[in-house]
C-alpha cells in the first residue's frame, strides 16, 4: 500500500493476489521503477460480462488495441481464471488473440505477430464466474527481474519475495543484517539496494516503452531523479556467509553484476560455528529444506543443531527463517514469536521469527 501511495496511486483497494489503484502515467512509471514487492503493474483496458466464448471474443475485439500499440509489435496473451465455466483456457487464449488481430486488420489492414518467448506487448485476461477483464502489461518482464542476476544456485529466492520478507522483519538500514546461508545472495542484494536507496528498476527495460502513450523524455527524467537520490556505494552493515564456496561465488558474481560488491561483506563459514558480526541485529535466511534439496535425514540432523547455534551465538538478535518444510519448526527446538504464511513460487512457506534474548528465547513467545 505504501509503495502505491508513494508512486501517486489513488483509490487503492487490496484484492486477492494484488491491489487495484487509479493513477496517471507518472504513477505507472514510478511504480515500475521503485516497487520492490510488486510482480507486475497491469493497466486495465476492458471489462465485460460474459456467458460464453463469443462474449469474451467480443470484449477483446471491442477494445481499441490499435490506439495503444502498433501492429509491428509482437504480442502474447496470458489467461487466468477463477470459477470460470468456460471449458478451456487455451481456447480462450486463442480466441482473445484472434480478436485482437481481427481488430487490427479492421483498423490498420495488418495484424501483429505472436511471440511466445519475448513479446513486445503482453496482454493479460482474467475471468471470474461472470466477467472478463483485459489488461496491458506495463512491466514486461516480471519486476522481480532486477537485471543484475547472472548466477543462480539450485533454489534462488525471487527478489520481490526477499524484499517483502526484509520489510516484514522490520529491518532498516544501519541495523546489522546477516544471511548465514546466503546462497546466491538475494537477501543481501535487496538489502544493499535499500541501504543505498537504489531504485530496483533503474537499469532495466519495461513493457510501457513499447506503447504509444510512452513519453521517453518524462521517463528519462524520472530515472535521472532516482539516480540522483542514490547514495555512493560504500560498506554497509550487511553480512553474508555460506558453507559452499560455489554458492558464495555465485553471490559474489551477483553483487559484482549489480555494482554492490563493496556494500556487502561475504565470507565462507558454517552457520553452526559462525559468530555474530555485531551484538544485535537481524538474521534472515532461506535454509535448505526437503522439497528443494532432498536428503531428509541430513536435514533432520541439521535443524536441531541450527537451533543450538542460534541460542549460542545470536543472543540479542531477531532471527527469521523461511521454510516450506513443516519439520523445520518442529526440529529446530525454538519457540516462534511469529509465523507468517508466504508463497515462494508454488511452495507454501512460513516465515518463522525467533527473538533470541538472554537464556535463548523471548519469554512467552508462542508454541513450539
Amino acid at each position: 500500500m505504501d509503495e502505491l501511495e508513494a508512486a501517486g496511486g489513488r483509490d487503492i483497494e487490496v484484492v486477492p493476489g494484488g491491489a487495484h489503484f487509479r493513477g496517471d502515467r507518472g504513477a505507472c512509471y514510478r511504480m515500475n521503477l521503485h516497487s520492490r514487492i510488486a510482480t507486475r503493474v497491469l493497466w486495465r483496458v476492458a471489462h465485460a460480462r460474459y456467458d460464453a466464448e463469443p462474449d469474451v471474443y467480443k470484449a477483446a475485439f471491442d477494445a481499441p488495441w490499435h490506439e495503444w500499440f502498433d501492429p509491428s509489435r509482437t504480442i502474447r496473451v496470458y489467461v487466468t481464471a477463477i470459477q470460470s465455466p468456460l471449458r478451456s483456457l487455451d481456447y480462450i487464449t486463442i480466441h482473445i488473440k484472434d480478436a485482437v488481430c481481427a481488430r487490427f486488420v479492421q483498423e490498420r489492414g495488418e495484424r501483429p505477430s505472436v511471440d511466445t518467448k519475448s513479446p513486445d506487448v503482453r496482454i493479460h485476461a482474467f475471468l471470474d464466474a461472470r466477467t472478463v477483464t483485459l489488461y496491458l502489461d506495463t512491466s514486461g518482464e516480471p519486476l522481480f527481474k532486477r537485471g543484475y542476476r547472472g548466477a543462480s544456485t539450485e533454489a534462488p529466492l525471487k527478489e520481490n519475495l526477499a524484499a517483502g520478507i526484509l520489510r516484514l522483519t522490520g529491518w532498516r538500514p544501519g541495523t546489522p543484517l546477516l544471511d548465514p546461508m546466503c546462497g546466491s545472495g538475494t537477501f543481501l542484494l535487496e538489502a544493499a539496494q535499500v541501504a543505498l536507496n537504489i531504485a530496483p528498476g533503474g537499469t532495466r527495460e519495461f513493457g510501457f516503452e513499447k506503447l504509444k502513450w510512452h513519453q521517453p523524455a518524462f521517463w528519462s527524467r524520472l530515472r535521472a531523479e532516482a539516480r540522483g537520490r542514490q547514495l555512493p556505494v560504500q560498506p554497509c552493515e550487511i553480512y553474508g556467509s555460506d558453507l559452499s564456496s560455489a554458492e558464495l561465488q555465485a553471490a559474489r558474481r551477483n553483487l559484482v553484476g549489480a555494482g554492490l560488491e563493496k556494500a556487502v561483506r561475504l565470507k565462507q563459514a558454517d552457520v553452526l560455528t559462525l559468530a555474530a558480526p555485531a551484538p544485535a541485529g537481524v538474521l534472515v535466511s532461506n535454509p535448505p529444506y526437503g522439497v528443494r534439496l532432498g536428503d531428509q535425514a541430513r536435514l533432520a540432523e541439521l535443524y536441531p543443531r541450527l537451533g543450538d547455534a542460534l541460542k549460542r551465538a545470536f543472543t540479542g538478535w531477531d532471527c527469521y527463517l523461511l521454510s516450506a518444510d513443516p519439520q523445520l519448526a518442529k526440529l529446530i527446538g525454538l519457540r516462534t514469536s511469529r509465523r507468517v504464511p508466504l508463497f515462494n513460487g508454488p511452495l507454501e512457506c512460513r516465515l518463522l521469527q525467533y527473538r533470541m534474548v538472554a537464556g535463548g528465547l523471548e519469554p512467552g513467545s508462542g508454541r513450539r
